[in-house]
């Protein structure tokens, strides 16, 4: 890709900087670079693997085939950390192909990205989805599949007096997972460390994403999330299992961004 020169590589692969085993692997959202992805995604996972990330989560997959994906991904030695996935694709007939594409994919967390208006109008719309999400958690469990649902800032905006995540959490069982957004959660006014701790073992990817009342550009360690805390929950009560970077906002461009990003999370100590 023409830009790849300017994107600051340090954490370019090699043996003397490999990260530790022990240690929760770090993946992009690829929706953040979702217009490199468009024009040359082999090019773009490539620059995504230089920089020294070691998975990558979906969001739409460019007119490929799940088996073309995996060998991108397989020659890169790039995992899959999940795909956001529309619920239409869960239901009915779609189920099947959604359970196939992923088994190929090398995909195990299926998370739904946004609900439409009549699955989370009200409280007893909540409560059903909760139902259907304890059901599709079924479903999908018999093939090594899990999954979730991924939070905006309006969920934390009480309905009846309860935030909508608390009805849809308190409703469902433990195999479905709450792929929590950081900086969603802290624009809806969320306590995330409370949040954390009241639903244990369940945030299984977490996506960070910056919050910052004063700079709506700033990338991830330049704003006012508690990421020292946050960290230190996800990696006690939360059973994260991967850290996603998502930044959909851009002083530099997208590719910069998430590369600087990257550096900004080596400089926390992961």
């Amino acid at each position: 890709m023409s830009n790849r020169r300017s994107i600051p590589l340090t954490k370019a692969r090699s043996g003397d900087m490999k990260r530790s085993m022990d240690r929760i692997p770090i993946a992009v959202q690829l929706y953040s670079v979702r217009g490199a992805c468009e024009q040359d995604l082999p090019g773009a996972l490539e620059a995504i693997y230089d920089m020294g990330y070691e998975g990558v989560e979906f969001a739409g997959y460019y007119g490929r085939s799940a088996a073309e994906l995996r060998e991108m991904l397989d020659g890169l030695k790039l995992r899959v950390a999940g795909s956001h996935t529309p619920l239409d694709h869960l239901l009915g007939d779609n189920l099947e192909a959604t359970v196939e594409f992923n088994k190929t994919l090398g995909n195990q967390c299926i998370i739904v990205p946004s609900l439409p208006g009549e699955r989370r109008g009200s409280r007893d719309a909540w409560i059903e989805t909760a139902r259907l999400f304890n059901e599709l958690a079924a479903k999908l469990k018999p093939h090594g599949l899990r999954v979730g649902y991924h939070n905006h800032s309006s969920e934390f905006k009480p309905i009846d007096g309860e935030p909508p995540l608390d009805i849809f959490l308190g409703n469902t069982g433990p195999d479905v997972l709450m792929q929590l957004d950081v900086g969603n959660a802290l624009r809806g006014g969320a306590d995330v460390a409370s949040f954390i701790r009241r639903y244990p073992g369940r945030q299984r990817t977490v996506h960070l994403k910056e919050y910052s009342s004063k700079n709506k550009n700033a990338l991830l360690g330049e704003g006012e999330a508690p990421w020292k805390e946050l960290f230190r929950l996800c990696e006690t009560v939360g059973d994260t299992e991967w850290y996603i970077v998502e930044q959909e906002t851009y002083p530099y461009e997208p590719l910069e961004c998430i590369a600087r990003c990257l550096e900004n999370l080596d400089a926390m100590g992961k």
